[in-house]
């Protein structure tokens, strides 16, 4: 394959079948590059398209131009409402403002307020992320999103304040693997919370059920059994997504603090801290958003039985959201 095949509007150039299609695609969309488009760039994009759309295009244009167009256009525009997304909460800025985030949160010596604040802070960014890009087709509650950020910021600070309790209290451990269990609390408490953010935000789907497509794309109905597999998929990417950002960091600067130079420039120390940082963030989101197809498959005799009778494919897709 080519690296820009024939242009489809709407549509990823890199297969979603594969996991290295995926992740090729979110690459792209998390590409830090597309921050820095301006306004001018953002409407000959868009011209562009709209000309694809339209059987307008003007003479010359290549699948590369259509590509890179629709790269940007997605990457700054919200699909449903048109808006511009707010800078900080695209996809493509969450590693540059998350990982500031993320080194607070690996900071060692935490007190109690640091450990709320920075929590706090990280359940607050993810809710203004999850918010911006949420799925704006059908109205939906501001009042749902609200109670999954209460339930995340609370669930968050609660698991890390009450680890960082105990292991104050457990005076079996040296004050040096105090501060390296330390390093690890942020990821029981920020796991737990993603998770529960999910089931706090979507738990209606699980007894309403989502659509489910055949071979054509057309809804054959709404199962509850799919929806149970959405929320599986989309948990476990959440777990996964910060065990190599909150785990990696503590074992590398482990490792790096007891080298000459860090053991006698100790200013470098936040500096190198804030690239490791940065390093296993940038590889950890487009891994832990890959795993699984945007679009999942599923056997249709898995299914309710309404929804056998509703399709003759033995197979059906859903949804399962990000």
């Amino acid at each position: 394959m080519s690296e820009y095949p024939t242009f489809q509007y709407g549509k990823s150039r890199f297969d979603q079948n594969t996991f290295f299609g995926r992740f090729r695609h979110f690459l792209d969309v998390i590409d830090p590059r597309t921050l820095f488009v301006t306004e001018k760039r953002l409407q000959e994009c868009i011209k562009l398209l709209n000309g694809f759309k339209q059987g307008t295009l003007p003479p010359g244009v290549t699948d590369a131009q259509l590509w890179q167009s629709q790269k940007i256009k997605q990457a700054i525009v919200h699909p449903d409402t048109g808006e511009k997304i707010f800078m900080p909460f695209r996809m493509s800025g969450f590693i540059p403002f998350g990982t500031p985030v993320v080194v607070g949160l690996l900071l060692p010596n935490q007190t109690l307020l640091s450990t709320i604040f920075w929590q706090w802070l990280n359940q607050s960014h993810n809710a203004c992320v999850n918010y911006c890009n949420r799925n704006a087709s059908k109205p939906a509650p501001v009042s749902r999103f609200v109670q999954g950020y209460l339930g995340a910021v609370t669930s968050a600070v609660s698991i890390a304040v009450g680890l960082n309790v105990l292991l104050q209290k457990a005076s079996r451990f040296s004050p040096t693997t105090r501060i390296l269990v330390q390093r690890f609390i942020p990821f029981p408490a920020v796991a737990s919370a993603n998770v529960c953010n999910v089931v706090l935000m979507r738990h209606s789907e699980l007894s309403e059920g989502i659509s489910v497509l055949d071979n054509n794309g057309n809804v054959v109905g709404t199962s509850r059994v799919a929806a149970r597999h959405a929320l599986l998929e989309t948990a476990l990417t959440r777990v996964v997504l910060p065990m190599p950002i909150l785990v990696l960091p503590p074992m590398i600067m482990a490792a790096l603090e007891k080298l000459p130079l860090l053991q006698r420039q100790r200013r470098l120390v936040l500096p190198v801290h804030s690239l490791v940082c940065l390093a296993a963030f940038s590889l950890a989101l487009p891994l832990a958003i890959s795993l699984f197809p945007q679009m999942s498959t599923i056997s249709v005799g898995e299914l309710e039985p309404e929804i056998a009778m509703a399709t003759d494919c033995k197979t059906v897709t859903y949804n399962k959201g990000l």
